[in-house]
């Protein structure tokens, strides 16, 4: 059998052809966004804020809360990752992530901790409810162990290899992307 192959020329968007396609700052401030919260608790690379801070506005989502000595905006070392999006992402810190916690609990919004919990269960296959805050841990110790305490639920990144977890800022960017796509398949369910 004969198979005929298409030829199909595929031309890469030149950056501001990409950026006429994206919200500007003053769009993004009046646009709805996404109910997911993320929480950063004592992040210790400025580089892994930084990255959140560009994940978070690339998801769009509700607000991103800094706990502990997680580094705060202004700092240069977070702007070389976040490129901005400490301009356009809301953000808010705690000295004390359970304070955090409580005044997410306090507008009815799930708390779950990304951690392996003996009742951890896979974010992949897990239905979640939204509003949502994902807390995420320092990049040795993970969230403490009275954070895990107080939040609602614990998830996990199935992890394939050796290797038992992920860079901070890469399992927050996994989570937060799988969060938001949760959400849009909920809100299309819902019409």
């Amino acid at each position: 059998m004969l198979v005929k192959i298409i030829s199909m020329s595929l031309r890469k968007l030149a950056y501001d052809e990409i950026k006429m396609l994206r919200s500007t700052p003053e769009e993004l401030a009046s646009k709805k966004r996404f109910p997911i919260y993320g929480v950063l608790e004592n992040i210790r690379s400025m580089y892994n804020v930084g990255a959140a801070f560009r994940t978070s506005d690339a998801a769009c989502v509700q607000e991103l809360i800094l706990c502990g000595y997680t580094a705060q905006p202004p700092r240069s070392q977070i702007e070389k990752t976040a490129l901005g999006a400490t301009e356009t992402v809301p953000w808010r810190h705690f000295n004390n992530t359970l304070d955090s916690i409580s005044y997410l609990k306090d507008q009815g919004i799930t708390v779950v901790a990304l951690e392996h919990c003996e009742e951890s269960k896979n974010l992949f296959t897990t239905e979640l409810p939204f509003p949502v805050a994902l807390l995420v841990g320092n990049e040795v110790d993970g969230l403490n162990e009275e954070t895990v305490a107080r939040c609602d639920m614990a998830c996990e990144i199935p992890m394939f290899g050796s290797k038992q977890s992920l860079n901070a800022a890469v399992a927050y960017g996994i989570a937060v992307f799988e969060l938001t796509r949760k959400y849009l398949i909920l809100s299309e369910k819902k019409g």
